[in-house]
């Protein structure tokens, strides 16, 4: 897994970015579109090889790649850590930005319609990007999380800024019951005046879920409503877990 060596806001010009952007072209969006406003999530099985998932989460230690690194426990965010990419991005974590972005947009607008939200997106992951980094967000938000035994990760929304894009992506770089147990990803959300709805999202090695950074349009009797939800990970049980987070605004 190499670096791109041209600037983050310009498209990566490579035969594996082309080959990644057909891989993902080829998923049924209109299913992902149905389960993205049915439920907040929407699953993308096998979207990286077993290859690319450990080359991934090989280069954890590999501190040339990364911005920063946190450690949970000191901020209350849980058990555990995760790492910031640095620009310019791994070859294949900007190919998954880049590719799922474009695919992701028309969504999201639709989305801000429906919750009377008057921000839309452009087509392209670089104009949005343009636009985060001439309000000062210009950190990538790209991320490497790493659990051992006895670690999770506490509810949280990702928002580092005025932008924000309202969907993301998490990809399961290990396998369960082969590299740990334990560990699920866990979705909440919370409707008005009603108890928190949870859900345990299954994933596998390689498997993508896309879900809401922050809110979804619910339709009701009096049309649509906001619902907030969060994410996070449920503690594991023994071994260690990589997740791949791709996120596509920028922090400030």
């Amino acid at each position: 897994m190499t670096f791109v060596t041209d600037h983050p806001l310009r498209p990566m010009p490579s035969d594996e970015f082309l080959a990644l952007d057909e891989r993902i072209g080829t998923q049924d969006w209109g299913a992902i579109a149905a389960a993205l406003d049915g439920g907040g999530h929407a699953l993308m099985r096998q979207l990286l090889t077993r290859e690319e998932c450990d080359a991934i989460a090989g280069a954890y230690h590999d501190e040339a790649r990364y911005r920063s690194r946190v450690v949970m426990a000191r901020h209350g965010f849980g058990r555990g850590e995760y790492r910031y990419f640095r620009y310019p991005l791994p070859d294949l974590v900007q190919g998954l930005r880049g590719a799922l972005y474009p695919r992701l947009a028309p969504i999201a607008e639709r989305w801000n319609q429906a919750m009377g939200i008057a921000v839309r997106y452009p087509p392209r992951l670089q104009d949005f990007l343009a636009r985060c980094h001439a309000a000062g967000q210009t950190r990538p938000t790209p991320l490497l999380l790493r659990y051992a035994s006895g670690d999770y990760n506490c509810l949280h929304q990702d928002l580092y800024g005025e932008h924000v894009f309202p969907l993301q992506a998490a990809i399961l770089l290990s396998q369960p019951g082969r590299d740990f147990e334990g560990g699920e990803f866990v979705l909440t959300e919370q409707r008005p005046r009603m108890q928190s709805r949870v859900e345990v999202v299954p994933l596998q090695q390689g498997d993508a879920v896309m879900f809401a950074v922050n809110q979804r349009p619910v339709r009701g009797a009096r049309g649509h409503y906001r619902v907030a939800m969060r994410h996070g990970v449920s503690r594991l049980h023994s071994g260690q877990r990589h997740t791949l987070g791709v996120i596509f605004h920028d922090a400030s």
